[in-house]
């Protein structure tokens, strides 16, 4: 076996047999590395080597360290202010920073911005200046206090809503509906990737052994990205966000988080938020978190974001009865919300609701208690206790939760029914 060393911020490889002690490539001796033997030596290599073969970003390979030096740096009592936003797709998040020069204490003393639309898919060339309105501010984990992070609704130059920016809607919806108290919470799945695409810790020409022992499983040879996870946690935990939960999925290299419970708006607001996070965790990583629904084709489990709902009625005693009113109505409106249950009308979700991988057929509805394979869930100890919520097991992984919730309140509170929804602008 032969030993790889760090030198000079590069790796070479060196001969066999070859020891790092005093005198070899360490004549002061500061390291300590005295009687390493070539296995040893591999040890500490890992990190790099694994890092070529996972295919990590060139920027992740910076030197960290030099990064740290001037983050430590004081700001004079200004801050930074760091605008976040949904662009054209649908799925992708921007962003980009500002100075202030005070810490802001509420959204109300956050300034309106613009950026150019036409290099996000949401404006001409000819008219291309968006307004970012800021609409809900967290505490900033990647440059830390006093800095911020600022959730921005989108709007055209007439000051009227960018196609992507769903929020505005869902707003008006959950106004209408705040005397039901509706909470959700949810359960976002996502991919891990190499920059090359591939599922990262996979074999680069194969696939790992089949599913069974990854679903919250522990080892090495079990889950590939732990830190990644840990990290966004702790960044989440440290924003405000509101997550909840975390565990490794069924997938190799699937992870999920869950977020809730949120009432109300504050659902989008926080998911949206810990998606930007999660992104940003993994760019420092070097890796890609994707939200595709099914990004791997055969006997692979896809990515969803199952939805958990309750309104005030349903959390009291004898609720059961109002959740199986709920799930009576979407049961009559299945068609509707497939199409606003991932960015493409359902496109995108009948790649990953086949009826097979814990899902139910994209084309039939179905209700049932602790079932998985179900459109929707009731959970076993809900229905033990007459008492609770639901999970709408139906959203993809890459659905606007603004979306799922607005569609959710028009049709289990606000009554509607049919394909068609209804303009509540002037209520």
């Amino acid at each position: 076996m032969r030993a790889i060393m760090s030198h000079s911020w590069g790796w070479e490889v060196l001969p066999q047999g070859t020891k790092l002690g005093r005198g070899s490539r360490d004549p002061d001796g500061a390291g300590g590395y005295e009687g390493l033997q070539d296995s040893a030596v591999m040890v500490l290599a890992l990190g790099s080597a694994w890092a070529v073969a996972m295919s990590v970003s060139h920027s992740s390979r910076l030197n960290k360290l030099v990064r740290e030096q001037y983050m430590r740096l004081p700001q004079g009592g200004q801050v930074q202010v760091t605008y976040v936003w949904i662009d054209g797709s649908g799925e992708g998040v921007r962003c980009k920073s500002r100075t202030l020069d005070k810490e802001p204490k509420s959204i109300e003393d956050v300034p309106e911005w613009n950026f150019d639309g036409s290099s996000t898919a949401q404006a001409e060339g000819s008219n291309s200046d968006m307004f970012l309105v800021p609409v809900c501010m967290f505490r900033d984990p990647f440059c830390l206090d006093p800095n911020k992070l600022v959730l921005c609704e989108v709007l055209k130059y007439n000051r009227k809503p960018a196609e992507t920016n769903l929020r505005h809607t869902c707003k008006k919806v959950m106004d209408l509906v705040k005397d039901s108290h509706p909470w959700f919470g949810m359960e976002q799945e996502y991919t891990l990737l190499g920059i090359n695409g591939h599922p990262y810790g996979w074999p680069d020409n194969g696939f790992p052994g089949p599913q069974g022992p990854y679903y919250c499983g522990v080892g090495a040879d079990k889950v590939y990205g732990r830190d990644i996870v840990e990290s966004h946690y702790k960044a989440c935990l440290y924003a405000g966000v509101k997550i909840c939960g975390t565990n490794a999925e069924v997938m190799p290299s699937q992870w999920e988080f869950q977020v809730g419970p949120c009432e109300g708006i504050e659902m989008g607001d926080h998911l949206w938020m810990a998606r930007f996070i999660l992104h940003r965790v993994c760019e420092d990583f070097g890796v890609v978190a994707t939200l595709d629904p099914k990004p791997m084709t055969g006997n692979w489990n896809g990515a969803g974001c199952h939805t958990n709902y309750s309104t005030e009625e349903m959390r009291r005693d004898g609720g059961l009865k109002h959740i199986e009113a709920a799930i009576e109505k979407l049961s009559k409106r299945h068609d509707y919300h497939i199409c606003v249950y991932d960015p493409r009308g359902g496109r995108d979700n009948s790649r990953r609701l086949t009826g097979h991988h814990e899902t139910s057929n994209i084309f039939e509805f179905s209700a049932g208690v602790a079932n998985r394979g179900a459109s929707i869930r009731i959970p076993r100890q809900v229905g033990q206790d007459g008492f609770g919520y639901f999970e709408d097991r139906r959203p993809a992984a890459n659905c606007d939760p603004y979306a799922v919730t607005e569609a959710i309140m028009r049709t289990t509170v606000l009554n509607e029914t049919g394909v068609e929804t209804k303009d509540y602008a002037d209520h």
